[in-house]
Protein backbone atom coordinates (compact mmCIF):
# COMPACT_ATOMS: atom_id res chain seq x y z
CA UNK A 1 0.00 0.00 0.00
CA UNK A 2 1.50 3.27 -1.02
CA UNK A 3 0.90 6.99 0.50
CA UNK A 4 -0.01 9.63 -1.80
CA UNK A 5 -1.27 13.60 -0.35
CA UNK A 6 -4.22 14.63 -1.72
CA UNK A 7 -6.54 17.83 -2.19
CA UNK A 8 -10.37 18.28 -2.31
CA UNK A 9 -10.58 21.86 -1.91
CA UNK A 10 -8.07 24.76 -2.62
CA UNK A 11 -6.98 26.74 0.00
CA UNK A 12 -3.99 26.81 2.79
CA UNK A 13 -1.76 24.05 3.73
CA UNK A 14 -4.50 22.37 5.56
CA UNK A 15 -6.33 21.40 2.60
CA UNK A 16 -3.73 18.48 1.90
CA UNK A 17 -4.62 15.03 3.18
CA UNK A 18 -2.85 11.50 3.06
CA UNK A 19 -4.69 8.49 1.75
CA UNK A 20 -3.48 4.97 1.06
CA UNK A 21 -3.28 3.85 -2.77
CA UNK A 22 -3.16 0.74 -4.23
CA UNK A 23 -1.49 1.03 -7.47
CA UNK A 24 -2.73 -0.92 -10.33
CA UNK A 25 0.21 -2.10 -12.64
CA UNK A 26 1.76 0.48 -14.77
CA UNK A 27 -0.42 1.43 -18.26
CA UNK A 28 0.49 1.27 -21.74
CA UNK A 29 3.48 4.21 -22.05
CA UNK A 30 3.68 4.14 -18.04
CA UNK A 31 6.28 3.15 -15.35
CA UNK A 32 5.86 3.04 -11.76
CA UNK A 33 8.03 5.23 -9.89
CA UNK A 34 9.08 4.46 -6.48
CA UNK A 35 10.27 8.53 -5.18
CA UNK A 36 13.22 8.33 -2.65
CA UNK A 37 13.40 12.18 -2.70
CA UNK A 38 10.98 14.92 -3.36
CA UNK A 39 10.99 17.82 -4.69
CA UNK A 40 9.50 21.48 -3.14
CA UNK A 41 8.51 24.10 -5.29
CA UNK A 42 6.07 27.21 -5.22
CA UNK A 43 4.49 26.32 -7.80
CA UNK A 44 3.24 23.34 -5.46
CA UNK A 45 1.53 26.32 -3.90
CA UNK A 46 -0.10 27.98 -6.81
CA UNK A 47 -1.85 24.56 -7.52
CA UNK A 48 -2.72 24.44 -3.55
CA UNK A 49 -4.25 27.64 -3.67
CA UNK A 50 -5.97 27.85 -6.86
CA UNK A 51 -3.78 30.24 -8.44
CA UNK A 52 -2.64 27.78 -11.26
CA UNK A 53 -6.79 26.09 -12.02
CA UNK A 54 -6.84 22.30 -11.85
CA UNK A 55 -9.43 19.10 -11.82
CA UNK A 56 -10.07 18.25 -7.95
CA UNK A 57 -9.91 16.25 -6.15
CA UNK A 58 -6.17 16.06 -7.65
CA UNK A 59 -2.32 15.31 -6.32
CA UNK A 60 0.11 17.40 -5.63
CA UNK A 61 3.82 18.10 -6.54
CA UNK A 62 5.87 17.94 -9.97
CA UNK A 63 9.42 17.18 -8.87
CA UNK A 64 10.77 13.75 -7.63
CA UNK A 65 13.51 11.70 -8.04
CA UNK A 66 13.50 7.33 -7.50
CA UNK A 67 13.98 4.50 -9.63
CA UNK A 68 11.59 2.70 -11.72
CA UNK A 69 9.95 -0.95 -10.34
CA UNK A 70 7.87 -1.44 -12.91
CA UNK A 71 7.15 -0.67 -16.90
CA UNK A 72 3.89 -1.11 -19.33
CA UNK A 73 3.34 -2.31 -22.54
CA UNK A 74 5.06 -0.05 -25.09
CA UNK A 75 8.35 1.09 -22.83
CA UNK A 76 11.15 0.62 -24.75
CA UNK A 77 13.18 3.31 -23.62
CA UNK A 78 13.42 2.57 -19.58
CA UNK A 79 14.26 -0.08 -17.38
CA UNK A 80 13.73 -1.75 -14.00
CA UNK A 81 16.31 -0.23 -11.69
CA UNK A 82 16.71 2.72 -14.05
CA UNK A 83 17.46 5.93 -11.80
CA UNK A 84 14.90 8.88 -12.55
CA UNK A 85 13.55 12.16 -12.25
CA UNK A 86 10.69 13.83 -13.10
CA UNK A 87 9.18 17.47 -12.99
CA UNK A 88 5.97 17.24 -14.28
CA UNK A 89 3.67 18.42 -16.27
CA UNK A 90 2.03 15.74 -14.58
CA UNK A 91 1.03 16.66 -10.90
CA UNK A 92 0.93 13.54 -8.23
CA UNK A 93 4.72 13.37 -6.61
CA UNK A 94 4.05 13.91 -3.45
CA UNK A 95 3.69 10.28 -2.96
CA UNK A 96 5.62 7.07 -2.08
CA UNK A 97 5.39 5.62 -5.14
CA UNK A 98 3.04 6.64 -8.45
CA UNK A 99 2.72 5.39 -12.25
CA UNK A 100 3.82 8.12 -14.59
CA UNK A 101 3.86 8.79 -18.14
CA UNK A 102 7.42 7.28 -18.94
CA UNK A 103 7.68 10.65 -21.43
CA UNK A 104 8.01 12.73 -18.25
CA UNK A 105 11.21 11.24 -16.97
CA UNK A 106 14.72 11.97 -16.83
CA UNK A 107 17.74 9.93 -16.42
CA UNK A 108 19.74 10.57 -13.59
CA UNK A 109 23.40 9.94 -13.70
CA UNK A 110 25.57 7.88 -11.09
CA UNK A 111 27.11 10.69 -9.73
CA UNK A 112 24.20 12.95 -9.45
CA UNK A 113 22.40 11.94 -5.71
CA UNK A 114 18.48 11.64 -5.54
CA UNK A 115 18.41 14.67 -3.37
CA UNK A 116 20.42 16.77 -5.63
CA UNK A 117 18.52 15.49 -8.65
CA UNK A 118 14.64 16.18 -6.33
CA UNK A 119 15.99 19.29 -5.47
CA UNK A 120 17.52 20.81 -8.31
CA UNK A 121 16.30 19.32 -11.57
CA UNK A 122 12.99 21.87 -11.57
CA UNK A 123 14.89 25.06 -10.06
CA UNK A 124 18.04 24.26 -12.67
CA UNK A 125 16.30 23.59 -15.41
CA UNK A 126 14.40 27.04 -15.18
CA UNK A 127 17.51 28.63 -14.26
CA UNK A 128 19.37 27.38 -17.24
CA UNK A 129 16.37 28.66 -19.67
CA UNK A 130 15.85 32.03 -18.08
CA UNK A 131 19.36 33.11 -18.60
CA UNK A 132 20.53 31.15 -21.47
CA UNK A 133 17.43 30.82 -24.02
CA UNK A 134 14.58 33.71 -22.18
CA UNK A 135 17.07 36.76 -21.33
CA UNK A 136 20.31 35.28 -23.11
CA UNK A 137 22.53 37.21 -20.68
CA UNK A 138 25.59 38.44 -21.87
CA UNK A 139 28.78 38.84 -20.06
CA UNK A 140 29.25 42.62 -18.03
CA UNK A 141 26.06 43.19 -17.86
CA UNK A 142 23.90 43.82 -14.59
CA UNK A 143 21.17 41.76 -13.75
CA UNK A 144 18.74 42.30 -10.70
CA UNK A 145 17.68 39.24 -8.76
CA UNK A 146 14.43 39.45 -6.67
CA UNK A 147 14.76 36.42 -3.91
CA UNK A 148 18.35 36.14 -4.58
CA UNK A 149 18.60 33.42 -1.71
CA UNK A 150 15.87 31.40 -2.75
CA UNK A 151 15.60 27.56 -4.28
CA UNK A 152 15.87 29.73 -7.80
CA UNK A 153 17.34 32.84 -6.71
CA UNK A 154 20.47 30.93 -5.94
CA UNK A 155 21.10 29.28 -9.02
CA UNK A 156 20.79 32.03 -11.00
CA UNK A 157 23.04 34.23 -8.93
CA UNK A 158 25.57 31.46 -9.57
CA UNK A 159 24.88 30.90 -13.32
CA UNK A 160 24.74 34.70 -14.13
CA UNK A 161 28.30 34.88 -12.32
CA UNK A 162 29.58 32.01 -14.44
CA UNK A 163 28.47 33.81 -17.34
CA UNK A 164 30.79 36.87 -16.80
CA UNK A 165 27.25 39.27 -15.41
CA UNK A 166 27.46 41.53 -12.31
CA UNK A 167 24.72 40.55 -10.14
CA UNK A 168 22.39 42.40 -7.52
CA UNK A 169 20.38 40.40 -5.35
CA UNK A 170 17.59 41.71 -3.12
CA UNK A 171 17.00 39.53 -0.23
CA UNK A 172 14.19 40.23 3.40
CA UNK A 173 17.31 38.97 6.17
CA UNK A 174 20.90 39.48 6.90
CA UNK A 175 21.30 35.57 6.71
CA UNK A 176 19.72 35.45 3.24
CA UNK A 177 22.30 38.22 2.52
CA UNK A 178 25.25 35.99 3.16
CA UNK A 179 23.69 33.17 1.35
CA UNK A 180 23.72 35.26 -1.76
CA UNK A 181 26.54 36.74 -1.41
CA UNK A 182 28.04 33.22 -0.61
CA UNK A 183 26.70 32.19 -4.39
CA UNK A 184 28.56 35.73 -5.54
CA UNK A 185 26.28 38.33 -5.59
CA UNK A 186 28.46 41.64 -6.33
CA UNK A 187 25.51 43.59 -4.18
CA UNK A 188 22.76 42.55 -2.26
CA UNK A 189 19.85 44.77 -1.20
CA UNK A 190 17.38 43.87 1.81
CA UNK A 191 14.23 45.17 0.28
CA UNK A 192 12.45 45.96 3.82
CA UNK A 193 14.87 48.25 4.79
CA UNK A 194 16.43 49.80 1.88
CA UNK A 195 15.13 51.43 -1.41
CA UNK A 196 16.02 48.88 -4.24
CA UNK A 197 15.13 50.63 -7.11
CA UNK A 198 17.13 53.82 -5.65
CA UNK A 199 19.94 51.85 -5.16
CA UNK A 200 20.02 50.01 -8.46
CA UNK A 201 20.63 53.40 -10.07
CA UNK A 202 22.88 54.29 -7.95
CA UNK A 203 25.02 50.64 -7.96
CA UNK A 204 24.55 51.23 -12.05
CA UNK A 205 25.33 54.73 -12.11
CA UNK A 206 21.93 55.44 -13.04
CA UNK A 207 21.03 53.61 -16.00
CA UNK A 208 19.39 50.76 -14.14
CA UNK A 209 19.62 46.87 -14.82
CA UNK A 210 19.45 45.33 -18.75
CA UNK A 211 17.49 42.38 -17.35
CA UNK A 212 15.25 41.65 -13.90
CA UNK A 213 14.57 38.52 -12.70
CA UNK A 214 11.40 38.43 -10.83
CA UNK A 215 10.23 35.33 -9.05
CA UNK A 216 8.20 37.08 -6.27
CA UNK A 217 5.46 39.12 -8.44
CA UNK A 218 3.12 41.65 -7.46
CA UNK A 219 5.19 43.15 -4.29
CA UNK A 220 8.50 43.97 -6.53
CA UNK A 221 6.22 44.69 -10.16
CA UNK A 222 7.03 48.48 -9.15
CA UNK A 223 10.27 47.98 -8.07
CA UNK A 224 11.56 45.94 -10.95
CA UNK A 225 10.17 48.74 -13.35
CA UNK A 226 11.84 51.74 -11.76
CA UNK A 227 14.90 49.87 -11.43
CA UNK A 228 15.42 48.29 -15.28
CA UNK A 229 17.46 50.00 -18.09
CA UNK A 230 15.88 51.69 -21.30
CA UNK A 231 15.26 49.20 -23.27
CA UNK A 232 15.88 46.64 -20.71
CA UNK A 233 13.78 43.42 -20.33
CA UNK A 234 11.94 42.03 -16.87
CA UNK A 235 11.68 38.35 -16.63
CA UNK A 236 8.72 38.20 -14.70
CA UNK A 237 8.67 34.32 -14.20
CA UNK A 238 6.98 33.70 -10.28
CA UNK A 239 4.11 34.72 -8.17
CA UNK A 240 5.51 34.38 -4.82
CA UNK A 241 3.76 37.44 -3.08
CA UNK A 242 0.86 36.67 -6.21
CA UNK A 243 0.47 37.65 -9.83
CA UNK A 244 1.16 41.21 -11.23
CA UNK A 245 -1.97 42.28 -12.40
CA UNK A 246 -3.79 45.36 -13.87
CA UNK A 247 -0.47 46.13 -15.95
CA UNK A 248 -0.65 49.03 -18.03
CA UNK A 249 1.76 48.40 -21.15
CA UNK A 250 2.00 51.90 -21.58
CA UNK A 251 3.63 52.26 -17.88
CA UNK A 252 6.47 50.39 -20.39
CA UNK A 253 7.06 53.25 -22.30
CA UNK A 254 7.24 55.69 -19.95
CA UNK A 255 10.05 53.38 -18.19
CA UNK A 256 12.20 53.75 -21.08
CA UNK A 257 10.60 51.23 -23.52
CA UNK A 258 10.83 48.04 -21.89
CA UNK A 259 10.29 44.29 -22.55
CA UNK A 260 8.60 42.14 -20.70
CA UNK A 261 8.37 38.49 -20.59
CA UNK A 262 5.98 36.42 -18.72
CA UNK A 263 7.85 32.67 -19.64
CA UNK A 264 7.32 29.16 -18.36
CA UNK A 265 9.53 26.17 -18.26
CA UNK A 266 7.36 23.65 -20.40
CA UNK A 267 7.60 26.40 -23.39
CA UNK A 268 11.12 26.10 -23.00
CA UNK A 269 11.61 22.37 -22.62
CA UNK A 270 8.57 21.79 -25.02
CA UNK A 271 9.94 18.67 -27.12
CA UNK A 272 12.01 15.55 -26.17
CA UNK A 273 15.34 16.88 -27.27
CA UNK A 274 14.85 20.00 -25.92
CA UNK A 275 14.11 18.58 -22.46
CA UNK A 276 17.34 16.15 -23.00
CA UNK A 277 19.30 18.77 -23.67
CA UNK A 278 18.99 21.52 -20.94
CA UNK A 279 18.67 18.66 -18.44
CA UNK A 280 22.01 17.22 -19.15
CA UNK A 281 23.44 21.19 -18.99
CA UNK A 282 22.38 21.17 -16.09
CA UNK A 283 23.26 18.28 -14.49
CA UNK A 284 26.84 18.69 -16.00
CA UNK A 285 26.42 22.69 -14.38
CA UNK A 286 26.16 20.61 -11.10
CA UNK A 287 29.05 17.94 -11.90
CA UNK A 288 31.42 20.83 -12.42
CA UNK A 289 30.52 22.33 -9.30
CA UNK A 290 29.92 25.50 -11.30
CA UNK A 291 26.62 26.00 -9.37
CA UNK A 292 25.29 23.98 -6.36
CA UNK A 293 22.32 23.36 -5.22
CA UNK A 294 22.03 24.23 -1.18
CA UNK A 295 19.31 21.81 0.40
CA UNK A 296 18.31 24.25 3.35
CA UNK A 297 15.64 21.99 4.66
CA UNK A 298 14.62 18.38 4.64
CA UNK A 299 11.24 17.29 5.97
CA UNK A 300 9.43 14.00 6.27
CA UNK A 301 6.73 13.33 3.16
CA UNK A 302 3.65 13.77 5.05
CA UNK A 303 5.32 16.92 7.14
CA UNK A 304 4.42 18.62 3.08
CA UNK A 305 2.01 20.87 5.00
CA UNK A 306 4.18 22.62 7.34
CA UNK A 307 6.56 22.87 4.62
CA UNK A 308 4.43 24.76 2.83
CA UNK A 309 3.91 27.26 5.42
CA UNK A 310 7.75 27.73 5.98
CA UNK A 311 7.79 28.25 1.88
CA UNK A 312 5.09 30.36 2.44
CA UNK A 313 6.25 32.33 5.61
CA UNK A 314 9.62 32.96 3.77
CA UNK A 315 11.42 30.65 6.48
CA UNK A 316 13.39 28.55 4.03
CA UNK A 317 16.69 29.12 2.60
CA UNK A 318 17.87 27.45 -0.86
CA UNK A 319 15.81 24.72 -1.76
CA UNK A 320 13.67 22.07 0.49
CA UNK A 321 12.99 18.31 -0.73
CA UNK A 322 10.85 15.71 1.20
CA UNK A 323 11.75 12.12 2.04
CA UNK A 324 9.51 9.20 1.74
Amino acid sequence: MERAAQIRQTGGPDVIAWMDVELAEPGPGEVRMRNLAVGLNFIDTYHRGGLYPMALPSGLGMEAAGVIEAVGEGVTDWRVGDRVATFGPSIGAYATARNIAAHGLFLVPDDISDEIAAAGLLKGCTTEFLVERCAKVQPKWDILVHAAAGGVGLLLVQWLKHVGARVIGTVSTDEKAALARAAGADHVILYGKEDVAAQVRELTGGKGVEVTFDGVGRDTWETSLNATARRGLIVSYGNASGPVTGVNLGTLAQKGSLYVSRPTLFDYYHNAAERAAGAEYVFDMFRQGIIDITIGHRYALEDVAQAHRDLEGQKTVGSSILIP
